[in-house]
């Protein structure tokens, strides 16, 4: 019944379903006809992979689709191929959610092929697909050679220490990225180096989110040299990673230089009392920060700031 009415609507742009995977073919056949479609929200539908392989098809002829929502279909690896085929012929795809579709590191690497001939994909979300090392390799090519990527979402993805560095060196030679998330990634201690290194050279990311990595200390103080060297950083998530006294310290000694850096998340780092005073003498020959999140770390007093604009979460 919808699928007809998408061959024959000429004024719908936004379209959320909920629909049985006997009914994707229906749906791919409209949407090759469809010239008003925008949005198509088909997430939490277990399409499958023969929905995948459907929509895939119908992509490859649609030219007004800019967002499509995937997320939770258990595509798999045979759907996600399809789609990745796709991704070299459509012309109008903007943002492209996949979050949790068993995808894997062989998906992975056939997405990141797309990417490097794709020119129009804006938004990617490949958020909770068991990527690992493999994937982040694999997409490490797609980075240095895709300049229409923006916005980046690999949380959950087991990439660990290698294929944080892997991604890294990626990030040293990628013109177009704006914002990543690796949450909860286990990127380690090493791979957080690679990153701060990373920040060194890069001139487009302006938000990045590494909550739950396991940076540890050292992490944490690559990242505040990095700090001192970055331009372009405003939004840092780096809550969960077990920074503590040393690591506050370190990135409080950054807070009194010139830093771009305006919304920072330093929860559940045991950063105590210490680190904390030391933060708040910091605070006070700082002008950029305007958002710090200190929660469930331990301070034992208020921290305050002679800074007027800026909100402090304890």
């Amino acid at each position: 019944m919808i699928a007809k009415f998408l061959c024959k609507n000429t004024t719908l742009t936004s379209l959320s379903l909920y629909i049985k995977s006997e009914g994707t073919k229906a749906l791919a056949d409209a949407l090759c006809e469809n010239a008003t479609l925008t949005y198509l929200n088909l997430g939490e539908n277990n399409l499958g992979s023969g929905g995948g392989k459907a929509l895939a098809d119908a992509l490859c002829k649609n030219a007004t689709l800019t967002s499509l929502n995937l997320s939770e279909n258990k595509l798999g690896l045979e759907g996600v191929k399809a789609l990745a085929d796709a991704l070299y012929k459509n012309i109008s795809l903007k943002d492209l959610n996949l979050r949790n579709n068993e995808i894997g590191s062989e998906g992975g690497k056939a997405l990141a092929d797309a990417l490097c001939k794709n020119a129009t994909l804006t938004s990617l979300d490949l958020s909770e697909n068991k990527l690992g090392s493999e994937g982040a390799k694999a997409l490490k090519d797609a980075f240095c050679k895709n300049i229409s990527l923006k916005d980046l979402n690999l949380r959950n993805n087991g990439i660990g220490s290698e294929g944080g560095k892997e991604l890294a060196d990626a990030l040293c030679k990628n013109i177009s990225l704006k914002d990543l998330n690796l949450r909860n990634n286990e990127i380690g201690s090493e791979g957080g180096k690679a990153l701060a290194d990373a920040l060194c050279k890069n001139t487009t990311l302006k938000y990045l989110n590494i909550y739950g990595n396991k940076l540890g200390s050292e992490g944490g103080k690559a990242l505040a040299d990095a700090f001192c060297k970055n331009t372009k950083l405003t939004s840092l998530n780096l809550g969960y990673n077990f920074l503590r006294p040393e690591g506050g310290k370190a990135l409080a000694s950054a807070f009194c230089k010139k830093i771009s850096l305006k919304d920072l998340n330093l929860e559940r780092n045991e950063i105590g009392s210490d680190g904390g005073k030391v933060i708040e003498d910091s605070l006070c020959k700082n002008i950029t920060l305007t958002f710090l999140n200190l929660k469930y770390n331990n301070i034992n007093f208020r921290i305050k700031s002679n800074n007027s604009y800026i909100e402090i979460l304890q």
